[in-house]
C-alpha cells in the first residue's frame, strides 16, 4: 500500500496549525477536536456514533497495522467527521483483515491526516481545552490560512448541539434473546441514542430480548411493548438539549420500571433526577480510564469516550432535587483521575447509570457485571414480574 503524499494541514480555531499528508479522502472537514488514548481498537472508534461531528486524534502513533475486518463495526458506517494519525501503516497484517484503513477511510469520504505530531496536539489540547478543528487536503490546503482559520471559527460548537436523533434508528428492531439456550429471561427497550452494536449483543447473550427504539420514542409506545426495564445508550452531543428523552426518562422512573442508562444515558439520568450537566475540558475518551465502584470498592479500567458530564455531589446521599418520590441518590462510581461522576445509582428507585461502556468495544471487561446488576434489579423488580 502507497500512502499519499498530498499535502495537507489542521487548522485549530485558537490559529495553531500542524501540516502534514492526506490520510483518507482528499478535501475539507469540520468538527470537534478530541483525543483518544486506546492503543488499540481504532475501528471500534471509527464506527461509534458518539463521535459523530468529531475530529478524533489517535495518541498512539502507529495506526492501521491490523487492517480493518466488518466484524468489528460498531455500526453501519463511519461516524467520525475527520482522523488524525501519526504514523500511518503501510502493511495491513492480521488473519482477520479484508483491507486496509486508508483504502476504508477513503472510501466512506473520511477526510484524515498523517505525519503529525499528535503528542503536541494533544497536549495542546490539554492545555487549552477541546476547540473546534478542521483538515484541509489537496487544493483546499493551498487556501491561506486565515481563510482556513475563518471557517473553523464559523462552525457550529459542541455545547447546545442536539444529536442523538441524527444518529438514532427510525424503525423500531428487535434482538432476540439468545442466552445459554435461547431462553429469554427478560424483555427490555433500549433507546438508540447511538448504540454501539455490541451493546445489544451483551443484553441478548445474557437471555434479554432487546426492542432497539428510535430516540423519538415515547413512553405509551415503550408500555406498549409490556418490557420489564429500560436501557438508555450512549449517544453524540449535548444532554443539556435531550429534553424530550429526559421527560421520557422521568415517567420511566415515576413508573419504577427497571432503568440503565451508559454515557449519553447515564447524563440524562442525572438531568432526570434533577442534576445539571456541563461540559468537560476535554474530556475522557480511551479504554484505560481507572473508576471507583463504590458500592464494592473495587477499581475498574473502563472503556470511556465523553465530553460531558453530570454536577451531582459526590459524598453522600441526596435527595433526587426533580421530584422527592425518586427518592434518594448517590454517586456510585468516580473516576480517579479528575473524581469526575461516572455513575449515579438510586436507592428507593430501581435505576442506574454509568457515564462509560461497559459492552467493552473495545476496551477491558472489567466491568460487564454491570449488565447482570441489571438483571438483578429487573429480578428484584414486581414490574418486571408483572
Amino acid at each position: 500500500m502507497r500512502l499519499s503524499t498530498t499535502p495537507a494541514v489542521l487548522v485549530l480555531e485558537d490559529g495553531r496549525t500542524f501540516r502534514g499528508s492526506a490520510y483518507g479522502a482528499v478535501g475539507e472537514t469540520l468538527g470537534e477536536a478530541v483525543f483518544v488514548t486506546a492503543m488499540s481498537g481504532y475501528q471500534e472508534t471509527l464506527t461509534d456514533p458518539s463521535y459523530h461531528r468529531q475530529i478524533v486524534i489517535q495518541t498512539a502513533p502507529h495506526i492501521g497495522n491490523t487492517g480493518i475486518t466488518d466484524d468489528d463495526d460498531e455500526s453501519a458506517k463511519i461516524w467520525v467527521a475527520g482522523y488524525v494519525v501519526r504514523d500511518a501503516s503501510r502493511v495491513s497484517s492480521n488473519w482477520r483483515s479484508i483491507g486496509d484503513l486508508s483504502t476504508r477511510l477513503e472510501e466512506s469520504g473520511i477526510v484524515g491526516i498523517s505525519d503529525v505530531d499528535t503528542r503536541a496536539l494533544t497536549l495542546h489540547l490539554r492545555e487549552a481545552g477541546a476547540m473546534r478543528m478542521g483538515i484541509f487536503s489537496g487544493p483546499a490546503a493551498e487556501v491561506e490560512d486565515k481563510e482556513l482559520l475563518a471557517k473553523v471559527q464559523a462552525s457550529p460548537h459542541m455545547a447546545g448541539a442536539k444529536l442523538a436523533e441524527e444518529v438514532s434508528i427510525t424503525e423500531p428492531k428487535l434482538v432476540p434473546a439468545v442466552g445459554a439456550v435461547g431462553e429469554k429471561k427478560f424483555s427490555v427497550a433500549a433507546l438508540d441514542l447511538g448504540i454501539k452494536s455490541m451493546t445489544p449483543e451483551r443484553l441478548s447473550e445474557r437471555g434479554i430480548e432487546v426492542h432497539l427504539l428510535p430516540a423519538t420514542t415515547s413512553f405509551a409506545e415503550i408500555q406498549a411493548l409490556g418490557v420489564d426495564g429500560v436501557f438508555f445508550s450512549n449517544g453524540p452531543g449535548d444532554p443539556a438539549t435531550a429534553d424530550t428523552q429526559v421527560e421520557l426518562l422521568r415517567e420511566v422512573l415515576g413508573a419504577q420500571i427497571p432503568f440503565f442508562g451508559i454515557c449519553f444515558g447515564n447524563q440524562l439520568l442525572g438531568r432526570a433526577l434533577g442534576f445539571g450537566t456541563y461540559k468537560l475540558p476535554f474530556g475522557h475518551r480511551g479504554i484505560n480510564v481507572p473508576v471507583m465502584d463504590r458500592t464494592t470498592d473495587k477499581v475498574e479500567i473502563t472503556s470511556q469516550n465523553h465530553g460531558f458530564a453530570v454536577d451531582a455531589p459526590l459524598d453522600g446521599e441526596t435527595q433526587a432535587p426533580h421530584d422527592a418520590s425518586f427518592g434518594r441518590v448517590r454517586v456510585s462510581h468516580v473516576c480517579l483521575n479528575d473524581d469526575v461522576v461516572e455513575g449515579l445509582e438510586c436507592l428507593d428507585i430501581p435505576a442506574f447509570s454509568v457515564q462509560f461502556h461497559p459492552e467493552a468495544a473495545a476496551g477491558p471487561h472489567d466491568s460487564s457485571y454491570l449488565f447482570d446488576r441489571f438483571i438483578d434489579l429487573m429480578s428484584a423488580s414486581p414490574v418486571a414480574q408483572a
